[in-house]
């Protein structure tokens, strides 16, 4: 990987939720970088147990974290995409709004829901829920998907998840920059259990390492011709067709 900065740990001991995520965005893109797509969990939720868990809101806290996120991205355009749930359509709203209201970059377009960055992959959700519960915690259920544990039925191949995410994430990176010559951010926000899934699968780190916290990130960049998945927690893996293959 020549010239590119490699182990980088962004996280700092006093980091509020998604600082390290902004500072790995900050970075890249100073190191001369144009075009860049965020994937990252949303931002501080409630826990209701009275309703279903993908409809719990996020706090006042976690708007808060949305905005003063969006504050500390680089000064460059930014493209909103969500999991049809609306704490991560949220999330990403107010991270644009916050990224506006500190005059940062020209906003292109609005946020829009893409399924590929919710849970597309649960083929049964009563039972995948029923699996998380079981397994005593996110890392240990995806280890077991990962690890061939878990009927088809309930979640597809979880390889197949990866480079499904991966082509969609790609087809952003590689379309034109909507104003020409700009820079350009485009901000996907998803769920903890999709960001568990990319950076394990993907190579970046093991299922079991640091745990997926409120707005934790995943960044796909161009450098060199060559484009590359970054760590906040600072792995970096080349995106090459044997990434891809699975969704072939």
């Amino acid at each position: 990987m020549d010239n590119l900065c490699t182990n980088n740990n962004y996280n700092r001991p006093d980091d509020n939720f998604g600082d390290a995520t902004a500072r790995m965005t900050q970075e890249i893109f100073s190191d001369g970088v144009d075009r860049a797509v965020l994937l990252m969990r949303h931002s501080a939720r409630e826990y209701r147990r009275d309703i279903h868990d993908l409809e719990n809101p996020l706090t006042a806290q976690g708007r808060d974290l949305a905005s003063r996120f969006g504050a500390r991205l680089p000064d460059v355009d930014l493209r909103g995409y969500s999991s049809p749930v609306k704490r991560c359509t949220d999330t990403a709203v107010l991270a644009i709004e916050g990224s506006v209201a500190a005059s940062r970059g020209g906003v292109v377009g609005e946020v829009r829901d893409i399924e590929a960055f919710g849970v597309f992959y649960a083929l049964d959700q009563i039972r995948m829920w029923k699996g998380l519960r079981e397994a005593g915690g996110l890392a240990n259920y995806v280890g077991s998907w990962f690890a061939g544990e878990i009927s088809q039925a309930a979640l597809m191949r979880p390889q197949r998840a990866v480079s499904m995410v991966l082509e969609v994430m790609l087809d952003k990176l590689k379309a034109p920059a909507v104003s020409e010559g700009a820079r350009q951010l485009d901000l996907c926000v998803t769920h903890d259990m999709t960001i568990f899934t990319m950076r394990h699968g993907s190579g970046l780190e093991p299922v079991d390492a640091e745990d997926v916290k409120f707005m934790d990130g995943l960044l796909m960049f161009e450098k060199g011709n060559r484009v590359y998945f970054a760590s906040q927690h600072g792995g970096v893996v080349e995106i090459d067709e044997a990434l891809l293959a699975h969704s072939r």
